[in-house]
């Protein structure tokens, strides 16, 4: 979901999240309205429409829901040290030793609800001594369930083999059979069940799974490593007003620790706390990966302007918050600099003063068009190396738009022998060619014509990059016009 305000229908209505099918967007998520109504997950949205004409639909973010899902994550580590994401739509928290710190369990689960529902997220919550157990009764077993030990094999028993995460051929198998419940796949001698199913992969094997959940197996819990945080923290004694003297040592701090880690930063953020609970902050992002103490100093300095500390702030703080891979190196022999450092540096002191957007430079894209291979992005972008098609002998100097030449006298299938460009006549002495370049279909519109280009020199050695649009006869138009699209140095 974007950050945009929606003003949403009632609770009578059914909403559906969408996300782009095979043949067309299909049901991604569904309200509890739609829930009732009988939608389901997976139907294609028209369908659905045609049975309900009130559907209210919206698209879906799934990569927005899956970031969001590794911050609560994170965010839930307050209950425990080990927790993951859990596909798109779930939590694993190992709360082993940690919910008498609570009050025990069932006032830990309480106190996990009552905060996922004040940051507005509806949970639900199981709790059992191994991970399959807890994931199912959480899913299936209607949540708030608090499995002991000695209860797992009955607690799991009602719930259906879907919650055993096995794909849909072997759950339509395991129904064929009967077995439609936990319950009754346990009650199978498990000699009768290897035979089938002892080729399948572990994770997709439901007596493998089913093992896990009972704790017959090993099914540890592998919680992601810590991002690693690079910032440095000064803490006054008194508020002050002034942020400026203290870079030179906020900086530094932060420069020894990205030097350590042979990394260099490519956006910082400096903030300062006010003591009056409120936080100001700036961003600077750099050209290229950078360590160096004063140019950090320079960058920070001069976007201080304007920034209120209020009644004084005790405070600062300075993060890299995007780091590269930088190794240790020295200045030349001879005392030099290397000038790409230095270009790089003038690119983040015109940024930080006339705003990223100002300061452009040339990137490039994969298209046939000569016209659209050439696009402006912010100079702190870095530099973006040209696909093959530009490195190959086209002029340095193009036209945009081509402009149109009027045609003297041609040779057929070639390039015009005399033509004229800006009231001047040119008489054609050699040429190569041509170089057919065939419509975009994903992007230009029906009816485009495609290009022929031939590199020609005039009398005197001028030399040009000339094509044909349109061949005679294509059903595309009239006679192919001619253009000039480029001028070799």
């Amino acid at each position: 979901m974007t950050r945009q305000q929606r003003t949403l229908p009632g609770d009578d209505v059914p909403v559906v999240l969408a996300a782009q099918g095979t043949h067309g967007p299909v049901v991604y998520a569904i309200s509890a309205e739609a829930v009732r109504r009988g939608v389901s997950v997976g139907a294609r949205v028209v369908d659905v429409q045609a049975i309900h004409p009130d559907l209210h639909v919206e698209n879906a973010d799934a990569a927005g829901d899956v970031a969001l899902l590794d911050r609560v994550a994170l965010w839930a580590r307050r209950w425990c040290p080990w927790t993951v994401r859990d596909g798109d739509n779930g939590i694993l928290m190992d709360v082993t030793g940690a919910a008498h710190l609570f009050g025990g369990e069932a006032k830990m689960l309480r106190d996990i609800g009552t905060r996922f529902a004040m940051q507005g997220l509806a949970v639900r919550l199981a709790l059992a001594p191994t991970r399959g157990a807890a994931q199912m009764l959480a899913r299936f077993g209607g949540g708030g369930v608090i499995c002991g030990p000695d209860d797992v094999e009955v607690a799991i028993a009602p719930l259906p083999v879907a919650a055993l995460r096995i794909n849909a051929d072997t759950d339509r198998l395991l129904q064929r059979l009967g077995l439609k419940t936990l319950g009754k796949l346990m009650e199978v001698p498990r000699v009768a069940l290897m035979r089938r199913f002892d080729r399948m992969a572990a994770e997709v094997n439901p007596l493998v799974l089913l093992d896990r959940a009972l704790g017959r197996a090993g099914d540890p819990l592998n919680a992601p490593e810590e991002v690693a945080q690079w910032m440095a923290r000064v803490r006054l004694p008194e508020p002050v007003i002034d942020p400026v003297p203290h870079l030179e040592g906020l900086a530094g701090d932060l420069c020894r620790q990205l030097a350590k880690a042979e990394l260099g930063a490519r956006r910082l953020r400096l903030t300062i706390y006010r003591v009056d609970g409120e936080w100001r902050s700036r961003d600077v992002a750099l050209a290229s990966a950078s360590r160096e103490v004063a140019h950090l100093i320079r960058l920070l300095a001069g976007k201080l302007e304007g920034i209120d500390p209020g009644f004084g702030f005790d405070l600062l703080t300075l993060e890299a918050r995007s780091v590269e891979p930088l190794a240790l190196h020295q200045d030349h022999l001879d005392g030099q600099r290397d000038a790409g450092r230095d270009v790089a540096a003038l690119l983040d002191r015109l940024c930080a003063k006339l705003g990223p957007e100002k300061v452009t430079w040339s990137a490039w894209v994969q298209s046939h068009i000569p016209e659209r291979v050439e696009t402006r992005v912010p100079a702190s972008a870095g530099v973006i190396e040209p696909p093959l098609d530009v490195m190959r002998a086209r002029p340095l100097r193009l036209l945009d738009p081509p402009e149109e030449i009027v045609v003297l006298y041609a040779v057929p299938e070639g390039p015009p022998a005399r033509f004229r460009w800006r009231r001047v006549s040119y008489l054609m002495t050699r040429f190569e060619g041509p170089e057919r370049v065939a419509p975009e279909w994903w992007r230009d519109k029906p009816g485009t014509r495609l290009r022929d280009y031939y590199k020609v020199e005039v009398g005197g050695g001028r030399r040009f990059w000339l094509f044909r649009e349109g061949i005679l006869g294509d059903g595309r138009g009239s006679d192919p016009r001619w253009f000039l699209q480029g001028i070799y140095a």
